[in-house]
Order: C-alpha cells, then structure tokens, then sequence
C-alpha cells in the first residue's frame, strides 16, 4: 500500500514538473510583453517583470495595427467556420445515408486526397481567386476555406453512420410526413449533430485563427488583409524587433483561442470519441 502511494506521488510528481517545462515557455512569453526593452535584454529566463509596463499591448494594438488584424482574424475564423459546417454536415449526411454508385469509391478518393501535401493546390486556388477578381480582398482570403474539408465531411459521414439505426426511423417518419431530404436534414439530422457541429465547429475556428500561409500569400501585396499571425511574422524588423511588443502581440493572438479550447474541451473530446466509427 505504501509502496503504491509512494509511486502514485513520484508519478505526479514528474507530470507537475513536465507540465512546468512545458508551459513554462508560455509563461516567459507572458512576462516578457510586461517588461520593457532594456530589462527584456538583461532579464534572461526571469517570470516575474520589475514593473508592469502596460504601454507593450497598448503600443502593439494601435500603432502596430493588431486591431485590424484582430478583427480580420475574427472574419477569417467566424465566416469559414459557419459554411463550412453546413457544407461538410450535408455531404456527411448524404454519405452515410445515401447508396449510390460510385459511392465507395468516393469516399476512398477522399481519404487519398487528404494525404495530398497543402502546397501542392495553391497555385491552383492563387490563380482561381485571381480569375474571379478577388485578390486583394478579404473575401479572396476566406473564400478557399468556405467549403470547408475532407476531413469534416468524413468525421460527419462516421458520425452518421454511427448513429444511422435511430436516424433512420426518424428519416423514415419524417418521410412520411412529407419531408424533404433539406426538410428533414434541418429539422432532424442537424439537431441529432450537435455534438459532432460543436467539436468540428472548434477545431475549424482554431484552424482559420491560425492559418498563416494562405493570408500570407493573399496579403503579400495589401497589409490591410493580414491576419494575426501574418501580422506577427511581419512585425519582426530586418535590423531590429521589438521582442516585448511582438510578445504582447503573440500574447493578445493566443488568449482568445487558448481560453476557447478550455471552456470547449469536453466537447471537442466527446465529438471525437464519437466520430472514429464508419
């Protein structure tokens, strides 16, 4: 008994000490947006600032433009997120209780598609935007991200499935009823995906809040389009950086997304746990 006490308490033990070296990097970054640029440069590994200089976030909101960046993050996370959801959930949907020819093969054509690496359709998509006349916009950053991924449509079609012997009679007697496929996808199938809606819904906006390469590449002639973490990139000078004004910036980019994977955990766990079925 004792000996298993003792092990327990070495076992916490070193996840308090794992977990302090793992955030601890977090915490430096914190302290540092406090301080100022001299006491930056001989403070060395030191968490706790000789005084709060608070003038790093105010300097780094409004003279640097993070709030424009913010607010264009906001865009670029929110939008996306909502039509993509509707998107892959209806395809999802039309998967997992549709037969049709083809359909095996689709689904493995997709799942194929997902090990494509990212830049191999950029130029493509680059020269779509530009076609349409949406480059240097903010629609044109959003715009490829709207329809949302194969990855959400395949959780969506797993989480169907595994729930398709109740669904199927609810879909049955909505049928009845006079239901359409739309009718009964709003007023049934939505509903019953919740759980699936609220763990892709929070991934995809803590994926667009960190997308990077495509704001980069869109915004690269516009630095009214960047984003937060293209305006953090940006802010790094060719001869000097601000290291405490681009620490209270990363700080600002982090906390919203930190505190939304924390309040939504449970969900994004639970929907996932969920979703591993086909």
């Amino acid at each position: 008994m004792v000996t298993r006490k003792f092990g327990r308490t070495l076992l916490y033990l070193g996840l308090i000490v794992g977990g302090f070296f793992y955030i601890y990097p977090f915490l430096w970054m914190v302290s540092a947006s406090f301080k100022t640029l001299p006491e930056f440069a001989r403070g060395g590994l030191s968490l706790i600032p000789q005084t709060i200089h608070w003038q790093n976030y105010l300097i780094a909101w409004r003279e640097a433009e993070f709030s424009r960046y913010f607010l264009n993050t906001v865009a670029l996370a929110t939008i996306p997120t909502i039509t993509s959801l509707i998107s892959t959930s209806m395809a999802g949907y039309a998967l997992a209780t549709r037969r049709f020819p083809g359909r095996k093969i689709y689904i493995g054509g997709a799942v194929v598609m997902m090990f494509l690496p990212h830049g191999l359709t950029v130029i493509p998509v680059f020269m779509l935007i530009h076609k349409l006349g949406l480059l240097h916009t903010l629609l044109g950053v959003m715009l490829p991200s709207m329809g949302g991924t194969l990855m959400q449509a395949l959780f969506f079609l797993g989480y169907y499935s595994s729930i398709s012997t109740g669904a199927k009679t609810l879909e049955e007697a909505a049928r009845v009823d006079g239901a359409g496929f739309f009718q009964t996808y709003w007023r049934i199938m939505m509903p019953l995906g919740r759980p699936m809606f609220a763990t892709l819904g929070i991934l995809a906006f803590i994926s667009g809040w960190n997308n990077f390469y495509w704001p980069l590449v869109i915004s690269l002639g516009d630095p009214k389009l960047r984003t937060l973490p293209v305006g953090l990139y940006a802010f790094r000078g060719e001869h000097i950086t601000e290291w405490t004004l681009l620490c209270a910036g990363t700080t600002m980019a982090l906390i919203p997304i930190i505190l939304l994977f924390l309040f939504f955990q449970r969900y994004i766990i639970e929907g996932l746990a969920g979703a591993i079925k086909m």
